[in-house]
């Protein structure tokens, strides 16, 4: 009597999320700078008014493109991770300010126990060839105050170099498709550059495994950049008082006694420390096919990738050590 088979958990499809308004002249080398590997490619575009959609067709016939609801970032975000159908979501700006090719060691993060992985320019690896003095100041007392309300240690609060698994995005409370009120101004909350910080505080407030992972963000290659320091730094601040203070508790990702136990000095998260760790090292695109350090590599949890775990054959024990550790971490189902 032949023995049933029973299929090993898949290796994770990473969705690659590129919010766009005017990019027709970075999109080529944002595009070009993704892995091969990539599940699908998601364009969601502001209703630009140059050449963006069309670049975006010619040269990755394979996107999905998506015309967001609303105006601003935070909406563009929120439809295409609505829209994504991989197990791992990758959210990078289309200026050619965050590296494609460090996606890798994004994946690896959440194979190694993270929910959420999200970028840092402040740690050892990371840096910035654009933040101002003025902005870097202004990011180092915002992510203190959230380190200090909702007892993260974040060193980078405003950067939107993000990487999850799409099992955790509930928890950020995206509204794609909320219609606007008939007197609204074409946004609701979350819509603009505070995005980043919305998400860096629902994921600490919903104690989801937080890894940071080194960074480098280069400037703008084309074009004028839509972010305001001084006006989008006093919306973050309103995103952080309001998110802690303001919003009614029905509404909040957290139960009180846990806001409690956070002020008392009880971490609400689980932080992963980078230090050591071989997905914090400079090359990641030497691992897109499995090479690399990094030999201990966890398989993707069944409830991560949306399927059962198979029952176990009668008489027959599975060992896990049979897995293989080494793999593409972007090979489609």
């Amino acid at each position: 009597m032949a023995v049933p088979s029973y299929s090993q958990a898949p290796w994770p499809r990473v969705s690659v999320v590129i919010p766009t308004l005017n990019e027709e002249r970075n999109l080529p080398y944002v595009l070009s700078a993704l892995p091969t590997d990539v599940y699908e490619v998601i364009v969601v575009d502001g209703h630009s008014v140059d050449d963006t959609l069309a670049v975006a067709r010619k040269l990755r016939p394979d996107a999905r493109i998506v015309m967001q609801t609303r105006s601003g970032k935070g909406n563009a975000l929120a439809c295409g991770c609505a829209a994504a159908t991989g197990d791992i979501i990758a959210m990078i700006d289309a200026d050619g300010s965050t590296d494609a090719g460090e996606i890798p060691s994004f994946v690896s993060a959440l194979l190694d126990g993270a929910d959420f992985a999200k970028g840092t320019r402040f740690a050892r690896g990371g840096g910035s060839e654009d933040i101002t003095r003025l902005r870097t100041l202004g990011n180092r007392m915002l992510t203190g105050m959230v380190n200090l309300l909702y007892g993260t240690s974040y060193t980078d609060l405003c950067y939107g170099f993000n990487v999850f698994w799409q099992s955790r995005l509930s928890t950020l409370g995206f509204g794609a498709t909320t219609a606007l009120p008939a007197n609204g101004s074409g946004r609701l909350w979350g819509d603009g550059f505070e995005i980043e910080t919305l998400i860096n505080i629902r994921i600490a407030a919903a104690g989801l495994a937080v890894a940071e992972v080194p960074s480098f963000e280069r400037s703008r290659m084309y074009g004028v950049s839509n972010l305001c320091a001084f006006s989008d730094g006093i919306r973050v601040l309103r995103t952080i008082l309001y998110e802690r203070f303001i919003m009614p508790p029905q509404k909040r990702r957290f139960p009180d006694r846990r806001l409690l136990r956070r002020m008392s000095g009880a971490p609400s998260h689980r932080q992963v420390d980078v230090a050591g760790r071989s997905w914090a090292a400079s090359d990641p695109s030497a691992r897109l096919n499995g090479v690399g350090p990094r030999s201990a590599a966890r398989q993707p949890r069944l409830e991560d990738l949306g399927v059962e775990s198979a029952p176990e054959a009668p008489g027959r024990s599975v060992n896990k050590r049979e897995r293989p550790v080494v793999a593409s971490f972007f090979r489609g189902s």
